[in-house]
């Protein structure tokens, strides 16, 4: 990957993903924002609860390692070791949250892994071997190329575009 101007292009993808992630809120609209459906049981609110989770966690680990300090620990008891608990205590956490707050939580992380990657310079986005586990890839990389937001796009948003069209399609709409 050509790392000039790593920086800018980095902050570029994270400034679309939210705005990718604004209009998929606004596409949801506030009145069916827990309306079981998209996700089988999960509401577009758990979803986006779950989503920050991750995030939550993901990002502390990158704000760790740039400040030269240990692996946070993970956000969830330690003997949660595979996706579906975890995603699980999660749901169990947020379910009673506000959605406002729910949404509010989902938009700051996009500004906090922003403050994240102001803090580096294109050596440090371009180094593959910062964050380990980021398997060989640099958070440039990852961001410039939306793996880092690949959960949402190829494990929800299908099944969630579907549901919208479903809806918008339907006679009861028309």
């Amino acid at each position: 990957m050509d790392d000039t101007d790593l920086k800018q292009q980095s902050l570029a993808a994270i400034d679309a993903e939210r705005a990718a992630w604004q209009a998929l809120v606004a596409a949801v609209g506030t009145d069916r924002m827990q309306e079981p459906g998209p996700m089988g049981e999960w509401t577009f609110k758990d979803l986006a609860a779950h989503l920050t989770g991750w995030r939550h966690y993901s990002i502390a680990r990158i704000e760790a390692v740039n400040r030269g300090e240990p692996l946070p620990s993970t956000p969830w008891p330690p003997e949660l070791t595979d996706d579906d608990s975890i995603n699980d205590w999660i749901y169990a956490r947020e379910r009673d949250r506000p959605l406002t707050d729910v949404l509010a939580d989902a938009d700051a992380t996009f500004s906090r892994l922003t403050a994240a990657v102001e803090t580096l310079d294109d050596v440090q986005l371009a180094d593959p071997g910062r964050y380990p586990w980021m398997e060989g890839r640099s958070l440039g990389d990852v961001l410039i190329s939306r793996y880092y937001f690949a959960h949402l796009h190829e494990e929800h948003e299908p099944g969630l575009r579907a549901w919208l069209a479903q809806r918008k399609n339907s006679p009861a709409d028309g």
